[in-house]
């Protein structure tokens, strides 16, 4: 199995209702991300999937988020913590790359296919929330 993995970050602010602690209260995080895309198969060229489309997406689910207040965004629920800003990220990628679909093992029409296979979301260096498909 081969697996690939692209990084891109972001700025935001964000608060979290329903929180006891300091979080509470509108603060900002420098994010970085990272898309990992298995698969076990490689293309004609010795590649899982090209890194540079990859990558462009990544960045530009990740702009986006860019500078804003991610309370502002409706698709979290006034609660954006890293936990679904990952499944938003992962979501998204999908869509614009709908070849990702997780594959089917026992599928022989999607056997050797590249599939996301998590996306990683840091808040700061020591704090990661990672969403599995």
């Amino acid at each position: 199995m081969y697996e690939v993995r692209v990084t891109a970050d972001f700025a935001a602010a964000h608060f979290l209702k329903d929180y006891n602690g300091k979080c509470e209260n509108l603060h900002g995080h420098n994010y970085t991300v990272y898309a990992h895309v298995a698969g076990d198969t490689l293309d004609d060229g010795g590649m899982l999937l090209d890194f540079t489309k990859l990558k462009a997406c990544l960045r530009e689910v990740c702009a986006r988020l860019d500078h804003t207040n991610l309370n502002d965004m409706s698709v979290f629920s006034q609660n954006p913590s890293a936990e679904r800003i990952a499944k938003y990220i992962a979501d998204s990628l999908l869509e614009k790359l709908p070849e990702l679909q997780k594959a089917e093992k026992d599928s022989a029409t999607k056997k050797g296919s590249a599939f996301l296979k998590a996306v990683d979301v840091f808040e700061t260096p020591t704090s990661r929330a990672r969403y599995l498909l």
